[in-house]
C-alpha cells in the first residue's frame, strides 16, 4: 500500500511531492496523475470528465456499474419521458464539480488553507461515491418502502454508501490508505444524521463541498438540479458556476460574495420547484404508491428488505427488481404482479384531491393516514376500507424545514474584505417568501369506482380538522362519477 499512498504528514508540512514514476504495477501516488493516466468520459451536461487512475478503479467495479440500472428520479420517467438519466452519470457529474470547487479554492487560497493533492483527491472521490448506497428507484426505497416493512427504520443511503465503500475496497483490493478512506466516508455522510463532520478540527470546510450539512449548498445539488431540469424540460436560471467561482473560505467556513445572495436563493427555490412540479407530481406519486404496494407484497417471498442489512447483498438490488417480480414463478406474488401490470397499462390509483396544510397549523401537523380518511366517512353508497385508500404526505422546503437556509450562510462584501456576515431577507427584497415550508396532503382511490366515496371522506376530514375545506377546489362531480 505504501507505494501508492503518500504519507499525509509530508503533505501537511507543505512539501512539494514529485509525481511518482510509474512502477512495475502501474501505480501512482494518491492524488497524483498526468494526462497519460486519465480516461476521458463525455457527459452531456458537463462535457469531458477526466477520471484519474484511482477513480477509474472504483468506477470499473460491478458495485459502481450497478448505478447504470438506478434511474436518478425513480419512476418519474413514466410521467416525464425524458427523465431516464441514472445515478451513474450523476455521480460522474458530482465528481467533476467537486474537482472544479477544489481547483478554484486551491488556485486562490491553496497556500493559505494548506490544500494539497490529497485533499483534492479525497473530495473528488467523495463526490464520485456519495450515491453508491442508493436502493432501487432511489429515494422510494429509503423513504417509502423500508418504513412500510420496518416501521421506524433509520436506514439511510449515506450510511449504506459508507458500508459499501468498505466492501468494495476489500473485495477488489483497491490500494488506498485507511485514513484517506475514513475521511471519504465522513464526507459522504456529512449531511446525514450520523455525520461526524462537526467534530473535525482541521479543514472542516472540505466536508461542506459534496454533502453540506451546515447550510445545504453543495455540488451534489448543483449537478442534480441542472441535470433534472434539463431532463424534464423544466426551465432553470440557476448558475452554479457563479458560486463555484465566488466561493471563499473564511474561518474554516465557505462564504460567498454578498452580490450572489439571490443566486443562492435561486438554488433553493429551483430545488423546491422541482419537488413540487416533478418529484412529487400527483401522477408520479400515484405510480410510486402502487410500486411500494407491490414491493411490500413481494417482500415476504423475495426478502427484499433483508438485502438492506448487508452490503455484500445490497449492491445486487437495482431497478430490475420489477422484472424479477414479474418473472417469478411463485404464485404468492400474484397480487404484486397484478399491481405492476396495472402500472404498465396506466391503470393508476385515482387522484382525488389535495390540500395544503394551513401555515398556522404546520407546527402540530401529523401525517394523514388511510385510517383517518376511512374514519371520516359519514354516508356513502359503499363502505371504505383502509386498503381502498392511499395517502401521500408531501413536505417541500428549502432544505432546512421551516427555517430559511440563507440565515446559516455567511457572506463577504468583496475579496479584499476579511469580515463575514449573514444577510436577512428584509435587507434584500420584500418579495421573498415569509414561509419556507409547504405540507401537502394528497389522497388516492385504489379502485376507480371509489373516487366519489374517497373524495367525500377527504372533504369531511378537512371540515373536522379545520372547520372548512382547505383544498384548492372541490373534486369535480364529473370526476367523482366517471367510473360509477
Amino acid at each position: 500500500m505504501g507505494e501508492y499512498c503518500a504519507p499525509a504528514a509530508a503533505a501537511a508540512e507543505g512539501d512539494v511531492l514529485p509525481r511518482a514514476p510509474v512502477a512495475a504495477a502501474g501505480r501512482y501516488l494518491y492524488g497524483d496523475y498526468d494526462r497519460c493516466s486519465t480516461k476521458q468520459v463525455f457527459d452531456n451536461l458537463h462535457g469531458n470528465i477526466s477520471l484519474d487512475p484511482l477513480a477509474r478503479e472504483f468506477v470499473d467495479t460491478e458495485e459502481f456499474q450497478r448505478l447504470r440500472d438506478l434511474k436518478q428520479l425513480g419512476l418519474t420517467y413514466l410521467v416525464f419521458p425524458g427523465a431516464v438519466h441514472t445515478r451513474f452519470e450523476h455521480s460522474l457529474g458530482v465528481y467533476r464539480l467537486a474537482g472544479e470547487a477544489m481547483n478554484n479554492l486551491q488556485k486562490y487560497q491553496g497556500n493559505e488553507l494548506g490544500i494539497d493533492r490529497i485533499d483534492v483527491q479525497t473530495v473528488k472521490l467523495a463526490g464520485l461515491l456519495h450515491d453508491i448506497g442508493h436502493g432501487p428507484f432511489s429515494h422510494l426505497f429509503e423513504h417509502e418502502f423500508l418504513p412500510r416493512v420496518h416501521p421506524g427504520s433509520t436506514w439511510s443511503h449515506e450510511h449504506m454508501s459508507a458500508l459499501l465503500l468498505d466492501s468494495i475496497v476489500d473485495k477488489h483490493a483497491i490500494d488506498i490508505e485507511p485514513d484517506y478512506l475514513k475521511v471519504i466516508k465522513e464526507m459522504i455522510v456529512a449531511s446525514s444524521d450520523v455525520s461526524t463532520a462537526e467534530g473535525v478540527k482541521e479543514k472542516r470546510f472540505l466536508y461542506d463541498i459534496v454533502a453540506n450539512g451546515r447550510n445545504g449548498i453543495d455540488v451534489d445539488k448543483f449537478d442534480y438540479i441542472d441535470r433534472d431540469c434539463r431532463a424534464c424540460g423544466i426551465g432553470s436560471n440557476f448558475q452554479h458556476w457563479r458560486l463555484l467561482e465566488g466561493m471563499r473560505v473564511m474561518g474554516d467556513e465557505i462564504c460567498y460574495p454578498a452580490k450572489d445572495y439571490l443566486s443562492i436563493h435561486k438554488l433553493f427555490t429551483t430545488r423546491a420547484d422541482l419537488h413540487r412540479t416533478v418529484y412529487t407530481h400527483a401522477k408520479v406519486k400515484a405510480v410510486e404508491l402502487m410500486l411500494v404496494d407491490a414491493l411490500v407484497e413481494a417482500n415476504e417471498y423475495l426478502g427484499i428488505s433483508l438485502h438492506a442489512d448487508d452490503p455484500e447483498d445490497f449492491w445486487k438490488l437495482d431497478d430490475t427488481i420489477v422484472k424479477s417480480i414479474e418473472t417469478a414463478p411463485n404464485d404468492e406474488l400474484k397480487k404484486a404482479k397484478e399491481i405492476i401490470q396495472r402500472i404498465r397499462r396506466r391503470e393508476l390509483y385515482k387522484f382525488c384531491n389535495q390540500y395544503s396544510v394551513p401555515k398556522d397549523k404546520l407546527d402540530h401537523f401529523k401525517n394523514i393516514t388511510a385510517q383517518d380518511i376511512v374514519c371520516s366517512q359519514i354516508t356513502s353508497k359503499v363502505l371504505l376500507k383502509e386498503e381502498d385508500v392511499a395517502v401521500s404526505n408531501v413536505k417541500i422546503d428549502l432544505t432546512r424545514g421551516k427555517d430559511n437556509p440563507l440565515e446559516s450562510i455567511k457572506f463577504f462584501k468583496d475579496f479584499g474584505c476579511e469580515e463575514k456576515f449573514p444577510i436577512t431577507d428584509e435587507r434584500v427584497s420584500h418579495l421573498l417568501p415569509v414561509c419556507n415550508q409547504d405540507r401537502i396532503v394528497r389522497v388516492y382511490a385504489k379502485k376507480p369506482e371509489l373516487v366519489e366515496a374517497v373524495s367525500e371522506a377527504f372533504e369531511n376530514l378537512q371540515l373536522r380538522m379545520y372547520g372548512e375545506k382547505t383544498q384548492v377546489h372541490d373534486t369535480p362531480t364529473k370526476k367523482k362519477r366517471r367510473f360509477n
